[in-house]
């Protein structure tokens, strides 16, 4: 059984920093692309950014670029985001979804596997 468990979400203050890690279990995760999406109350599932399998390549939102960092490590079959210079408007659950698309994928159809999310909450 796929499973996909978020963690590290919490209240931050409006310029600062967190790292939201993502744990995966049940598939061999290098032959995963890994991608987090958001969503804030009231709207649609947002794409953030994503990896590919080895981890050689990135591909951020416009809204995201710059700020936040996504890595993974195979060995512990971990996917993380580090988020810096978090602002109010990056407010959602974040999750993190699992994708045997080949390269980098931004639609969220293209994604497998997802995960329950966790609560990031930015006060100004």
């Amino acid at each position: 059984q796929v499973q996909l468990v978020e963690s590290g979400g919490g209240l931050v203050q409006a310029g600062g920093s967190l790292r939201l890690s993502c744990a995966a279990s049940g598939l061999t995760f290098s032959s995963y692309a890994m991608g987090w999406f958001r969503q804030a109350p009231g709207k649609e599932r947002e794409f953030v950014g994503a990896i590919t399998r080895s981890g050689l390549r990135t591909y951020y939102a416009d809204s995201v670029k710059g700020r936040f960092t996504i890595s993974r490590d195979n060995a512990k079959n971990t996917v993380y985001v580090q988020s810096n210079s978090v602002k109010p408007e990056d407010t959602a659950v974040y999750y993190c979804a699992a994708s045997t698309y080949y390269g980098i994928t931004a639609s969220p159809n293209q994604y497998e596997y997802w995960g329950q999310g966790t609560q990031v909450t930015v006060s100004s």
